[in-house]
């Protein structure tokens, strides 16, 4: 938290410290700062809370005249992303940071929600994921940046956040091409339908992430949010152009694994099916000397080749050349 124009930053010490020995109460403090962002027109105040209880946000909402409505879509954390903004400027962004673990191949989800006043800058963070520290090191080292007032926070925001959007498309990406050659590999791994679905769950993490933003990308991309600073408007459409690629790669990702996904069905169908032609072929084989064997072991009397001294090598013989035949002929039709 902190009290920022563009010719300084004045911190104010974080919400840890609040509960002063003296008794001093957190909401006390904000209506001071409040007080003293007022009286310079050129100053605006951001404070940054993660995983706040509703009390806290209630009292944060009492000081910055927060609508109850956006503060109860900030507190929930499975709320869908979205821009909700006044033609004035102010209202709410809220954001879906995610993170990928290289190790397990899974996207991790956190929820940022961006208050904009006149005078304000509210983040509201839940989980670990979307660390403001970065954010507020590079305010804090950018005048230029901070003349935009409390925008300058929700661009610095978007920026890194959707930076991570590209990032992530990436790693998704590479995961793709390598599952595409295992699909189509030689011998493909029977757990490559759960990989397939697997892969394709952590697309939709990034679907949720980025589908809700896209209408939003568009305005900024044409340039047509009016509230924007006519400065930062340029920044603004890097940032839509950047959401535009991130959900065009999720989309590409998505058909991509469906199509492996059938492809895999199709091949392990594929091979099934060469599995039971080698099946059918050998029973085939073996039925032959059954058979043979099975009408000389009748014992009946008047079977003469039981009195023939060669019936014996015969009849081996006749299986050995059946045997062979059949061999011979599923072997040219590619049964075995």
């Amino acid at each position: 938290m902190g009290l920022y124009s563009r010719e300084e930053v004045v911190p104010v010490p974080d919400v840890q410290t609040w509960e002063t020995p003296g008794g001093a109460h957190p909401e006390r403090l904000l209506r001071e700062l409040k007080e003293r962002c007022l009286a310079d027109e050129e100053s605006f105040v951001w404070l940054g809370l993660f995983e706040p209880t509703r009390a806290e946000l209630d009292m944060v909402a009492s000081v910055f005249d927060l609508p109850k409505l956006l503060v109860e879509d900030a507190s929930n954390s499975e709320q869908r992303p979205k821009f909700e903004f006044t033609p004035e400027g102010t209202g709410l962004a809220l954001l879906k940071t995610l993170d990928y673990v290289d190790s397990t191949s899974d996207v991790l989800t956190g929820q940022l929600a961006v208050f904009i006043g006149s005078w304000f800058a509210v983040t509201v963070r839940f989980g670990e994921i979307g660390d403001l520290r970065g954010i507020r090191s590079r305010l804090e080292g950018d005048p230029d940046l901070r003349q935009y007032g409390p925008v300058a926070v929700l661009y610095a925001v978007l920026d890194q956040a959707v930076d991570g959007y590209l990032a992530i498309t990436d790693e998704i990406g590479f995961d793709v091409e390598q599952l595409e050659a295992q699909v189509f590999a030689q011998e493909a791994v029977s757990t490559t339908a759960n990989s397939i679905y697997r892969l394709k769950r952590e697309n939709v993490e990034m679907r949720r992430a980025v589908g809700p933003l896209v209408m939003w990308s568009h305005a900024a991309v044409s340039m047509e949010i009016s509230w924007v600073p006519p400065g930062l408007r340029s920044h603004f459409r890097d940032i839509g152009e950047h959401v535009l690629r991130a959900h065009d790669a999720v989309e590409a990702a998505d058909n991509l694994l469906m199509t492996m996904l059938m492809a895999s069905t199709s091949l392990q169908d594929l091979q099934q099916n060469r599995d039971m032609r080698k099946i059918s072929a050998w029973v085939a084989i073996a039925a032959v000397p059954t058979m043979i064997a099975g009408i000389y072991g009748m014992n009946f009397r008047d079977m003469p080749e039981l009195h023939w001294s060669l019936g014996y090598p015969g009849v081996l013989m006749l299986m050995g050349g059946a045997c062979l035949g059949l061999f011979v002929a599923f072997k040219r039709s590619g049964w075995l």
